[in-house]
């Protein structure tokens, strides 16, 4: 048995012939339009515009977003086939700056008026606009409750103050899901607004020296004295945190599949490395203590893979749980560092230069270990859902 990326997916008797096709369909896109120029977008610091419009033709931007906007519904192993199939690029700030509407428009989508959505759906999946999700704060990042950024209440309009950072795809975005303190202390006064990026009092500079995601746009956003129709409202007024929570679930997810296909294109040059690479006259894969770091990998990844079928399915059935989904973040973060780590061991020299998935993936770790909520604020999240 082989253990390229394919062959390291385990069986799954959710899928049909309908979702390998989407899948057949996708990659085709992806090897022809993502993957030969992938790796010199990430090293130029961005993507061209022309990739949203092109995602859009494919039926990859509309993804599970009603019809009626211009989005294509579906279920939860049709999204997880869109992100295995990115995330096989092995970079991730195509990733995430391509799909981002995926954080910052189920909030106007699930929760905004019908004017709000007829406006802002139908252009960003049509990959015509963008749009962001303005949650984290210089002085704060996983304690949305309480979150500093101020929405003050003036006739019909709210005042906005405040600032956001390391806001993804907030430098191209024309509209912000922005979470703002209406109200009192505590999670009960916040509020999301849909915050357009042309008004005026908005300002924004892009934050360019990361450790990875190197090819996605990332910004500091600054409100000041910012005037918003009070009709940018998404929910309703000091609901904002249910709104933040729902939308944080759907992100964990994604993430948490995309880190587990990170970890199998991780093994996947281990592999090819440790067939080819010959060491004391013998290939590295006939040594035991490199097929054992392998069998390892394969270990940890099947087990992920189980976690996220198993969390999909309760998805699937209305039941999600968010201390699971919560728990295999952490577990999806855990074994792509693993992987990495083991690939560039196995990799040694060849695997320190850049130029290869693994090296890149490596590097990248910590952004998927933080971002939708770190390893620690998701295990207390867990233990509290569990009444602890």
């Amino acid at each position: 048995m082989s253990l390229d990326f394919d062959s390291a997916r385990l069986y799954n008797p959710n899928l049909t012939s309908s979702h390998e096709e989407w899948r057949t369909q996708l990659r085709r896109f992806v090897d022809a339009e993502i993957m030969p120029y992938a790796e010199d977008w990430d090293e130029a610091g961005e993507i061209p515009i022309e990739l949203w419009p092109k995602a859009a033709a494919v039926g990859l931007l509309g993804l599970g977003y009603p019809e009626q906007y211009g989005g294509t519904p579906g279920d939860v192993w049709l999204t997880q086939i869109a992100t295995e199939e990115l995330s096989r690029v092995g970079v991730g700030g195509v990733n995430a700056s391509l799909m981002v509407h995926g954080i910052g428009l189920p909030p106007v989508i699930n929760w905004g008026s019908e004017a709000m959505k007829e406006r802002v759906a139908p252009p960003v999946l049509r990959g015509e606009a963008w749009i962001s999700l303005g949650i984290t704060e210089p002085g704060g990042g996983s304690d949305v409750a309480n979150l500093q950024t101020t929405a003050v209440r003036d006739g019909d309009h709210f005042i906005v103050n405040g600032s956001k950072t390391y806001i993804t795809g907030g430098m191209r975005a024309n509209w912000v899901s922005t979470a703002v303190r209406t109200g009192g202390e505590g999670a009960a006064g916040v509020s999301m607004l849909l915050i357009p990026t042309d008004a005026e009092g908005f300002s924004r500079t892009a934050l360019e020296r990361k450790q990875g995601w190197w090819a996605s746009d990332t910004a500091t956003l600054y409100f000041d004295n910012v005037r918003v129709s009070v009709d940018q409202l998404i929910g309703e007024e000091n609901q904002g945190f249910k709104v933040i929570m729902t939308n944080f679930n759907a992100e964990r997810m994604a993430m948490a599949v995309g880190m587990e296909a990170y970890g199998r294109v991780c093994m996947e040059e281990a592999v090819s490395w440790a067939r080819e690479r010959k060491t004391f006259g013998k290939r590295l894969a006939d040594h035991q203590v490199i097929r054992h770091k392998i069998a390892m990998m394969k270990q940890k990844i099947n087990a992920t893979q189980a976690y996220i079928r198993c969390c999909n399915e309760s998805i699937e059935r209305g039941d999600p749980d968010p201390a699971d989904i919560a728990l295999l973040k952490v577990q999806a973060s855990e074994v792509m560092e693993f992987c990495a780590r083991e690939a560039l061991q196995i990799m040694g020299g060849i695997g320190y230069m850049r130029g290869s998935r693994s090296e890149r993936l490596y590097r990248e770790v910590r952004v998927n270990a933080i971002g939708g909520g770190s390893e620690e604020i998701m295990r207390d999240l867990a233990s509290r859902q569990y009444g602890l």
